[in-house]
């Protein structure tokens, strides 16, 4: 099994920057990929970002060029960076780990971190 952390929300103006951290323990080695989603008050949890173990890459639409997806292999973490961040940004973000390789629905979550992007 896989336990999965979030860390690094918080609140910024428009424009501004965030790191946001995942760190993982447990049986890491299992780990198929690994993805970023947010659930904005009102609305569905939509996926945001995903790394393949490989180190393929994709993004929500409105979030290509802003944010960006990497992993640190020696901290067993998956971090998401963004920047321009916008009041449409805001929201609740979860880290999920997929180790069954059926996606991540099937994976593991994070308990979330909240962003708020507010002048």
């Amino acid at each position: 099994q896989v336990q999965v952390r979030e860390s690094g929300g918080g609140q910024v103006q428009p424009g501004g920057s965030l790191r946001l951290s995942c760190s993982a323990s447990g049986d890491i080695s299992s780990i198929k990929a690994m993805g970023w989603y947010r659930q904005a008050p009102g609305k569905p949890r939509e996926f945001v970002a995903g790394m393949t173990i490989a180190g393929g890459t994709n993004y929500l639409d409105s979030v290509k060029g802003r944010f960006t997806i990497s992993r640190d292999n020696a901290e067993n973490t998956v971090l998401l960076q963004m920047n321009s961040l916008k009041p449409e940004d805001t929201a609740v973000y979860y880290c999920n780990m997929d180790t069954s390789g059926r996606g991540f629905h099937f994976g593991t979550w994070g308990q979330g971190t909240q962003v708020t992007v507010s002048s």
